[in-house]
């Protein structure tokens, strides 16, 4: 499925940002280094909702191959890993995805768990990735337009053969008026805008493309922390 003009800007925008502009600031937020009030909230909102994510997966693992879309810097990776998954995890910032290489627990080295974190720096889309078990996108889609996010989850479902986990940033007024998570920055590191999306809609979306005519919604949870706010959806091939 070729994506539209308006994700590939959006996807360089955002390399530009991570791989450069804010690579340090989110280097402390996902670090346990002390941060200020606002960026606590947003670490907490983003602890809780890996955590959901997590708990929709196996306990485990081992023999299933998933795909962390967005690694950034390699936390959901790793607990995947040590559940025993094959984990391919990718990003669009070389930066980051480094700086989760040099994170890389020793419980987790080659020969030391049943489980395995192959860190990439590229496109989340790119085929020669393979099949997966199971996709997680933890706020790696909500920069891009609704109809945009759909395309990337019907391009991906063809690969997966269990399940896709992702979040979105549910349409409320507070975000509506905010536009941007990056808020919390420095003017000079705030992010790409996030784009609200409004529940049902999404669900139409999703429902009228025919990739995903083989997929259901399940389990939904809404993570609200300060300022952090994400939806988790799960789609379960049928």
């Amino acid at each position: 499925m070729n994506m539209t003009g308006s994700y590939q800007r959006r996807r360089g925008e955002i390399e530009t940002y991570f791989d450069r502009t804010a690579a340090d600031a989110w280097a402390r937020l996902t670090s346990d280094a002390p941060v200020g009030r606002i960026r606590a909230t947003v670490r907490a909102g983003r602890d809780e909702m890996r955590n959901t994510l997590l708990s929709w997966l196996p306990t485990d693992l081992r023999g299933a191959r998933l795909l962390d879309a967005g690694c950034g810097t390699g936390a959901l990776a790793v607990a995947a890993a040590r559940r025993g998954a094959e984990v391919l995890a990718i990003d669009l910032s070389p930066t980051l995805v480094e700086l989760a290489r040099e994170r890389l627990p020793a419980d987790l080295a080659p020969g030391q768990s049943p489980g395995r974190i192959d860190f990439r720096s590229g496109d989340m889309l790119d085929p020669e990735l393979g099949h997966f078990d199971f996709v997680v996108g933890m706020d790696s889609l909500i920069h891009y337009q609704a109809a945009d996010a759909v395309r990337v989850l019907a391009t991906l479902a063809p690969r997966t053969r269990r399940a896709m986990l992702f979040t979105y940033a549910p349409s409320n007024p507070a975000l509506v008026a905010m536009r941007a998570v990056g808020r919390f920055f420095p003017r000079g590191n705030r992010s790409p805008s996030i784009v609200p999306v409004a529940e049902k809609s999404l669900h139409r979306r999703l429902a009228a493309e025919p990739q995903l005519a083989n997929w259901s919604a399940a389990r939904t949870q809404r993570i609200a922390s300060g300022f952090y706010t994400s939806q988790a959806l799960e789609l379960l091939r049928t």
